[in-house]
């Protein structure tokens, strides 16, 4: 007998704590429907899909979400350069939104008054949960287990958990013994908590587990060239062997091969989580580092200086509201239409070699270029009178020798 014929809309990973959840779920009285999305992470579905079944679920919703993830998430944000306290690239964070989009979607379909997550109440992803199922629809009800009291006093941590999942015979892979967590999904896969807690402890090849080492990459430079429209990248060549690839997805995931293939794209850094909390992070994130970089490379050459000096404003806020989970929110909405418009003319190509870690720009051409050679050159003098900058020079020096005037009168 179901609680009051409550539905419950599970967001459900199939590992411990939302297989616990799930169970735990039933026998409070609700009626759970697990929902898997499919963002990229190497896991097997079919086997989750049992696995729910299994447990209890009436229902087993699993959504192909890859194609969007790219096209409306990761490349939006390359667009915009988003890059979180100058360093991350914001992988979970823009995952989240599209996960919890699609949830508050099948809730409607199946008529569910609850959607349910498995974040915790120390870290960021629940905020990116919560906020998005409230923006989307505002009379949904929230079941988050790691801030309900009667799930707390059950659980006190890890070895509760697989105690209950022993004795709900749920099958398990964790063990006391896994020394840290990860998120995977096409942009990225990240590692913290655990031994990970050390900010000292080194993160080496035994965590690392979608790059190469980039003292480990191949001694052999790979040369590609990535093409842009409207600050978007719409074709990637690998001008060594010929490969080519147009498919916003298939792209992306070509891009992550290559990254990597010769260790592109790992930061271990210490980050300021939304709830206040220090947190350390070790992410891997190889195709999107090498796409940021060329995307910022075609901006030099075709994006007016004024324009540019606006949206580097812009991109920091941008990738905060990513990270804080206001993906849906009317500041969202305005950044966007601002960038979008930078974007118009952001065409061209970028020529690039990868070698051990490093990506490195060789070139750039744009048929949007505001680049003039000639007005440029120390050789040639190129339309422009050398002699009109002695009065732009003075002209900015106005207020520089009145500050001088200033502070030595003041010190005399």
């Amino acid at each position: 007998m179901t609680k009051n014929n409550e539905k419950i809309i599970l967001a459900y990973s199939g590992g411990l704590d939302t297989s616990v959840i799930l169970k735990w779920l039933i026998d409070e009285g609700y009626e759970v429907i697990a929902y898997i999305a499919d963002v990229g992470q190497d896991d097997n579905f079919a086997e989750a899909r049992e696995k729910a079944l299994a447990i209890g679920s009436s229902k087993v919703y699993i959504e192909d979400l890859k194609e969007e993830f790219v096209t409306g998430y990761i490349f939006p944000a390359i667009r915009s350069n988003a890059v979180y306290e100058s360093r991350y690239l914001l992988g979970t964070a823009l995952a989240r939104p599209l996960i919890a989009k699609r949830q508050i979607e099948i809730a409607a379909m199946e008529n569910a008054g609850y959607v349910s997550h498995g974040a915790t109440g120390k870290g960021n992803d629940q905020v990116r949960f919560e906020l998005t199922y409230y923006a989307l629809n505002p009379e949904i009800k929230v079941f988050a287990p790691w801030k309900n009291k009667g799930f707390l006093d059950r659980f006190k941590g890890r070895r509760d958990l697989l105690k209950y999942a022993e004795e709900k015979g749920i099958a398990v892979k964790a063990t006391l013994k896994k020394p840290y967590s990860e998120d995977d999904n096409l942009m990225h896969i990240s590692h913290e908590a655990g031994i990970l807690e050390d900010p000292v402890f080194k993160a080496g090849r035994d965590i690392i587990s979608r790059i190469k080492m980039p003292q480990d990459a191949p001694d052999k430079e790979t040369h590609i060239e990535i093409h842009f429209k409207d600050g978007t990248p719409v074709k990637v060549i690998n001008t060594d062997d010929k490969t080519e690839k147009t498919d916003p997805l298939e792209l992306f995931i070509y891009m992550n091969q290559l990254g990597a293939e010769n260790g592109i794209g790992l930061l271990d850094m210490v980050e300021n989580r939304y709830v206040g909390i220090k947190s350390r992070g070790v992410y891997e994130t190889p195709g999107a580092e090498i796409l940021l970089k060329a995307h910022m490379d075609i901006e030099g050459i075709a994006m007016d200086r004024e324009v540019m000096r606006l949206r580097n404003m812009l991109s920091p806020v941008f990738a905060e509201f990513v990270y804080n989970g206001f993906w849906f929110s009317p500041e969202m909405d305005f950044l966007m239409a601002a960038i979008n418009k930078s974007q118009e003319l952001i065409d061209g190509v970028v020529y690039l070699t990868l070698y051990k870690g490093n990506v490195i720009i060789d070139g750039r051409e744009s048929p949007s270029s505001l680049y003039n050679q000639d007005l440029s050159s120390m050789d040639i003098e190129g339309g422009f009178n050398q002699q009109d900058s002695e009065g732009f020079i003075k002209i900015n020096a106005i207020r520089l020798m009145a500050h001088h005037a200033i502070t030595a009168s003041r010190q005399a």
